[in-house]
């Protein structure tokens, strides 16, 4: 209703005055035919400052004062800030402005009074939408509205993290996070576990929850928060974070993502993999794929592998898998995760 389906449907309301001096500020005054006068931001470290060919204000009424030609205001700010996208909506709409928003900022089917507000102003009020409806055409079907609902963060861990990935779904990821948790404190370390499923129930896990439930965008945010949220309540020595299904498995390409939007946010210091050979329902690409994956994705080292040998042949061991990979390897179910550990150690005094 409010949606915005094309650039031609926004250009009568030039010239803009842009809320939010980022990639989505900058992305809007680049479109074809969009005239932008002015830029404001809360951000004290932007104001007074060049950006886009405007000088940055820190107000709506600065910015009119600069650029008193505007005719309309665009909010371009990050899901998380709807407070200030909603405070600088209304003013405009008090100024007589027309307002466009983003769904990151400020959904118009959640703030209906905002239309109300508009049309009593008689300005026009439109949504810049995540165009879920061209998602329902190609596909059949689609959310109601965009799953992408935490904000970014930004934060660097004290403690070393370590993933543990793997080469497919069911190959140990969470049975080898657990007991590298419970050989750290056999070392008397202080180890946080943070499992990235609902069936993360286990101790010595710290807390659980499933990230597949979330968007993938939201994923790297949600498992950095863990990592904040762990530090600041155990400030841990080590953290180990269970990965999920795999980046190369084949025969089955969907969860790939939620794999690699894990590893994104976990930025680990040292990476294990998990491998199980002969997996009776999965189909793996193999060790050797997933961590060229691994180490693409992310400036990180596989320094071990976990292996599962629940269907292995019986000549199969993890001395054979440390030959061919020429990496430490450990049949944890049997033997615990006190060799991975020494590995991961080992690496990060490097």
């Amino acid at each position: 209703m409010y949606s915005v389906k094309s650039v031609k449907e926004i250009q009568d309301l030039n010239p803009f005055v842009v809320v939010g001096c980022g990639g989505g500020g900058e992305k809007f005054s680049n479109l074809e035919g969009v005239e932008t006068v002015g830029f404001i931001d809360d951000d004290v470290k932007k104001q007074g400052k060049q950006f886009c060919g405007q000088i940055v204000s820190g107000s709506l009424e600065e910015c009119l004062k600069e650029a008193p030609n505007a005719k309309s205001l665009v909010i371009m700010l990050p899901i998380g800030a709807e407070g200030i996208a909603l405070k600088y909506a209304v003013q405009a709409i008090d100024a007589e402005l027309n307002v466009v928003t983003s769904f990151r900022s400020l959904s118009i089917e959640e703030n209906l009074s905002l239309k109300k507000f508009a049309d009593a102003k008689n300005v026009v009020l439109k949504e810049i939408s995540p165009r879920l409806d061209v998602v329902k055409k190609i596909a059949g079907v689609a959310p109601r509205k965009s799953c992408e609902v935490l904000p970014k963060i930004s934060y660097t861990p004290k403690a070393p993290v370590i993933f543990v990935g793997g080469t497919s779904q069911e190959c140990g990821k969470r049975t080898t996070t657990k007991m590298l948790g419970l050989a750290s404190r056999e070392r008397r370390l202080n180890p946080a576990i943070i499992s990235t499923d609902e069936m993360g129930l286990e101790e010595p896990t710290d807390f659980n929850f499933r990230v597949g439930s979330l968007s993938a965008m939201d994923v790297p945010s949600a498992v950095l928060s863990a990592i904040k949220y762990v530090e600041d309540r155990k400030q841990p020595d080590i953290i180990f974070i269970e990965g999920q299904s795999s980046l190369t498995e084949n025969g089955n390409p969907h969860p790939r993502g939620l794999s690699a939007a894990i590893l994104i946010g976990a930025a680990p210091d040292a990476v294990i993999v998990g491998h199980r050979p002969n997996h009776p329902y999965r189909e793996p690409k193999g060790i050797e794929e997933e961590i060229k994956a691994i180490e693409a994705v992310e400036p990180t080292k596989v320094v071990g592998l976990s292996i599962n040998l629940k269907n292995a042949d019986l000549d199969m061991c993890p001395e054979y898998f440390e030959s061919k990979y020429n990496l430490p390897a450990e049949d944890v179910y049997n033997n615990g995760a006190s060799k991975l550990l020494d590995a991961i150690v080992e690496y990060l005094k490097e």
